[in-house]
């Protein structure tokens, strides 16, 4: 999934922030300031992240 797209939990807002998926990793950046650049973290930090994220565990 080489493309940026925007969190699911966005809801068409501008304050939210945008992934790049890669096999080993993931890219994560602003969506207001993407002349900002980006964090990059692993893939399993990432996914552990996402599941999280997805069973309120945050």
């Amino acid at each position: 999934m080489n493309e940026w797209h925007k969190s699911s939990y966005s809801d068409g807002s501008e304050n939210c922030v945008e992934i790049r998926e890669h096999a080993d990793r993931a890219d994560v950046r602003d969506t207001k300031n993407r002349a900002a650049g980006h964090i990059t973290v692993d893939a399993a930090a990432w996914n552990a992240f996402v599941r999280a994220v997805k069973t309120d565990a945050l």
